[in-house]
């Protein structure tokens, strides 16, 4: 695990609202993630936890408040401006996005293309790496469609991969997967998290997966963050919320000694 503090965040949210139709989604939210963690971010569906996520990504613009991408505040950047930040992130969706009507290899390229070279020898090497990578070698001619939901979501990581970003963002990376395809999944972050030395950030309501993978916990309740820690700290917090939200999701928490 990173030493906390040891290096500036690669992520800081600091004091951020977003508004939709007078509907308080996020109210104040503040965190820092640090270069080469997993952190993740858990709590109730409609809590806010996705918005926060593209807001991270610069998909979002906040209401008020401010977002940081290292050492670049993000949240009133232009189009163009964003451009070059938006290269640092990559974005795995929770159902993969891939295009339907593109191969696998053509899907993992499609951002190599506009944005790394065009160069056909070297969008090779990149395409098999990262599919090699993520465990899907010789895929490179098939379609979404011939493709399992765990393996359409592999190949959405080796296409966020390919664009060599220093931040990985994961939304909802195990949902409608069975168990032992999730557990593939969350060991996969693990790998690459440490592998390529990115830092992952991850949405889930999934606590099992949240609580196997992750560095660092924050809950998010009612647009708030309520909890963040370490798992073995969660498991100790006092909050009656994430007490009642960890058991519900099959998570023990400690009934001595608790901490906040």
């Amino acid at each position: 695990m990173n030493s906390l503090g040891d290096a500036p965040a690669a992520v800081r949210v600091e004091d951020v609202w977003y508004v939709v139709d007078s509907r308080r989604v996020l109210q104040g939210v503040s965190l820092e993630v640090f270069p080469g963690e997993v952190f993740a971010i858990m709590g109730p569906s409609g809590c806010g936890k996705t918005t926060l996520l593209k807001l991270i990504g610069g998909l979002l613009q906040p209401l008020r408040g401010h977002i940081w991408i290292g050492p670049t505040e993000i949240s009133r950047l232009s189009e163009a401006e964003l451009a070059p930040i938006r290269k640092q992130v990559g974005l795995v969706f929770q159902y993969a996005a891939l295009f339907d009507s593109l191969t696998v290899y053509e899907n993992v390229a499609f951002g190599v293309r506009r944005h790394i070279t065009r160069r056909g020898r070297e969008v090779d090497h990149i395409v098999r790496e990262k599919l090699e990578m993520v465990g899907m070698a010789g895929t490179e001619h098939l379609y979404p469609a011939q493709l399992s939901g765990g393996m359409q979501k592999r190949v959405g990581l080796a296409r966020a991969l390919a664009m060599n970003p220093r931040i990985v963002l994961y939304d909802e990376p195990t949902a409608g997967l069975d168990p032992i395809m999730a557990e593939a999944i969350d060991q996969l972050i693990v790998d690459t998290t440490r592998r390529l030395r990115v830092t992952s950030l991850v949405v889930s309501h999934d606590l099992t997966s949240v609580f196997h993978i992750a560095d660092r916990v924050a809950m998010l309740h009612e647009g708030r963050i309520v909890a963040c820690g370490t798992p073995d700290q969660l498991r100790t917090h006092t909050d009656p919320v994430v007490r009642r939200f960890l058991r519900a999701g099959g998570i023990v928490v400690d009934e001595e000694e608790p901490q906040r």
